[in-house]
């Protein structure tokens, strides 16, 4: 039986407004993720779905609840020891892409590997190979605002798998795409884990998303739900 790679168990999020006005966007969440699993969280806006991302992907820290990732309690991690752990293990692809505009592709892929102290000797190959799996030869020196949407989506995908993460966390990735990039940026996300066997954890409001992934979960009002 294949061993969960991530485990999150009634994960709560509370919000305090001017202090008094407590605002629950998570009730008591939980999910597991498996190794080469692509999930997809659906729910209308206001329904907690990236509120909970953030809580997975230790982009925000959960009011109460567990969250297990390759059997390490990450909730427990020191401040510096969870950004170390998000460089080690997670990647992250973003709607807006948020890329660095003053870098060039090359420079905004080679980014978590140069923030885990390595150098280009060490990482050029690698990078390389990376531009050349997501379709972007002849575009290593170009900047964000010289890039397409659909290219600045690789990019960024480049830039969250460059190393080798065990999880991705996708929020709503094609977003902002036409059709026919969304369909490139989905098929690559998909080789990604039928090919390497990374997890991913994808927002999409498209239904057609849906024959993408492995398994979809909802959520409503904070809650996951049944459909």
């Amino acid at each position: 039986m294949q061993e969960y790679i991530l485990k999150a168990q009634n994960i709560v999020r509370t919000y305090r407004e001017h202090s008094t006005h407590p605002v629950h966007a998570l009730r008591g969440v939980s999910l597991t993720l498996r190794k080469g699993e692509f999930v997809a969280m659906m729910g209308r806006s206001g329904s907690g779905k990236s509120t909970f991302l953030h809580q997975l992907a230790l982009l925000d820290i959960p009011t109460s609840g567990s969250l297990e990732i390759k059997g390490v309690d990450v909730l427990v991690l020191s401040e510096r020891a969870r950004a170390r752990f998000r460089l080690d293990v997670l990647g992250y692809i973003f709607q807006d892409h948020a890329l660095i505009p003053e870098l060039t592709a090359y420079e905004n892929i080679a980014l978590p590997l140069m923030a885990l102290g390595r150098t280009r000797r060490r990482y050029d190959a690698d990078v390389r190979e990376l531009i050349k799996r997501v379709g972007l030869e002849g575009k290593e020196k170009s900047l964000p605002a010289e890039l397409s949407g659909g290219e600045k989506q690789r990019v960024s995908i480049a830039r969250a798998i460059v190393n080798k993460p065990a999880i991705l966390f996708a929020d709503e990735p094609t977003a902002s795409l036409d059709s026919a990039a969304a369909r490139t940026v989905l098929e690559i996300m998909r080789e990604l884990v039928d090919t390497y066997g990374q997890a991913i954890v994808m927002i999409t409001h498209e239904s057609e998303d849906k024959r993408y992934v492995d398994r979809v979960v909802y959520l409503k009002d904070g809650l996951l739900v049944d459909v």
